[in-house]
């Protein structure tokens, strides 16, 4: 999981950092609204944590700014406001959730996690329709054309993952760490699945959806056909 946190209290933002690496989520920082906006929109996040009073932008602008060029990441908001009206604004402006200051790191990390089991369809187990590969949580199922896709455990949760976040690039040790916690097998165990799950997926079809992207990872590419 990657979180960026745009916080302009330098030791706030450090702990709750510090506390969110410690639970195996990798951050990204922004010390104002114009620098965080940009890093936001720049790239793929799993969920943000923002600020109201920041320098530059202020927190409800940066989230009116993240929706509005069509990014559905989820935002927690932090505040030291804790009437109703301001937490309205929050919402309207795009947050997905709003904590108030002070806050235990815990509590912080536990919206995060809903937040984001929720955008990734954990909850719901939504279906996956992604150009001709059909993936679907409930059934443990993947159809290409409508034809079905017999693949290991460990082969759809690696699909999973892909289409869950394509078009982004997956890196090798988030797919790693998503699949096997801090019991990373010693060899290169994912490298063996990720092939296996092309032979089976990719055959004997001309369009790849897996793609290795060198130096950084892997990326599902929707095929029409």
């Amino acid at each position: 999981m990657l979180v960026l946190v745009i916080e302009d209290h330098r030791l706030l933002a450090e702990t709750v950092m510090d506390f969110l690496n410690l639970e195996n989520i990798h951050t990204d920082y922004a010390a104002d609204g114009r620098r965080g906006l940009a890093l936001a929109t720049a790239q793929h996040y799993d969920a943000i944590v923002l600020d109201v009073n920041l320098p530059g932008m202020d927190g409800y602008e940066v989230a009116t700014q993240i929706r509005a060029q069509g990014h559905d990441t989820p935002i927690v908001m932090l505040t030291a406001r804790d009437a109703l009206e301001d937490k309205l604004e929050g919402f309207a402006r795009g947050a997905d959730d709003y904590l108030v200051k002070p806050f235990a790191p815990p509590e912080l990390l536990a919206r995060i996690t809903a937040l984001v089991k929720r955008q990734r369809g954990e909850i719901a187990n939504k279906r996956l329709v992604l150009g001709s590969i059909t993936l679907d949580p409930a059934q443990r199922q993947v159809w290409r054309n409508e034809q079905i896709v017999e693949l290991s455990p460990t082969g759809f949760r690696i699909l999973r993952i892909l289409m869950r976040e394509s078009p982004a690039i997956v890196a090798r040790d988030s797919i790693e760490s998503e699949l096997w916690g801090d019991d990373v097998p010693d060899s290169d165990v994912l490298r063996s699945h990720v092939y296996n799950l092309r032979k089976v997926l990719d055959h004997p079809y001309e369009q790849a959806a897996i793609r290795t992207v060198k130096g950084a990872g892997f990326r599902f590419v929707a095929p029409t056909v």
